[in-house]
């Protein structure tokens, strides 16, 4: 249901936030989170945490407001990068569903290299671990579903309610951890690459429908 002046339906935007919950998944980024900063004193490992919060934010407002600019600038239809985004969310999510990381979001090498870079709020805990390729595929795509300044004020709200979610559980990570325990956030992580997995399979069937109207009647 259109609700008018470019906005989407409210359950569209509930749903929004809870495929970019699931994707971007700071609750289990938790334990490479303990693992990049365990050398570092309490008040750096609380800095980190802000930073890496708001480079999320950041990384993902910036592909909130030129996505679509940078589509058109490539030439690629919308519907072809439903498909494209849909098969790599999809690809993570079933990394997820056994409770791994994505080597799409980070790999060893990246990890490993974490101690020589000076910033590893934004490398690789911000980007690629967070706002990632499939949290930047998530943001386009539902940002092209309406227009106005409602509209992508609202994205934008529910991008900063992730990055306040992400800086609450990385400034709490030690009592987290160790609340859950690696079996209670294997299952948590296990759930949202369940809902990632449904919102890769509905956007490569929109975007299929897109690229072959055909498959719509």
């Amino acid at each position: 249901m259109e609700m008018g002046m470019g906005m989407i339906s409210w359950p569209e935007y509930a749903k929004f936030f809870a495929a970019l919950l699931a994707i971007v998944n700071p609750l289990g980024a938790v334990p490479v989170f303990i693992n990049v900063t365990g050398n570092l004193p309490a008040h750096a490992r609380k800095d980190t945490a802000l930073w890496a919060a708001v480079a999320t934010g950041v990384i993902l407002w910036v592909a909130l407001l030129t996505g679509e600019a940078v589509l058109r600038f490539f030439g690629i239809s919308i519907g072809s990068f439903r498909v494209g985004g849909g098969i790599l969310i999809l690809l993570m999510a079933i990394s997820m569903l056994h409770a791994k990381m994505s080597s799409i979001q980070h790999t060893e090498e990246e990890l490993q290299d974490v101690e020589a870079k000076e910033s590893m709020a934004v490398v690789p805990l911000g980007t690629p671990l967070l706002a990632g390729p499939g949290a930047i595929s998530t943001v386009i795509l539902y940002a092209q579903r309406g227009s106005g300044l409602i509209h992508y004020g609202l994205i934008a709200a529910g991008i900063g309610v992730l990055a306040l979610i992400t800086w609450l559980l990385f400034r709490a990570a030690p009592p987290v951890a160790a609340y859950l325990g690696r079996t209670g956030i294997n299952v948590v992580t296990r759930i949202m690459g369940l809902i990632m997995a449904a919102v890769g399979v509905e956007f490569i069937v929109s975007g299929l429908k897109q690229l072959l109207p055909v498959l719509g009647s």
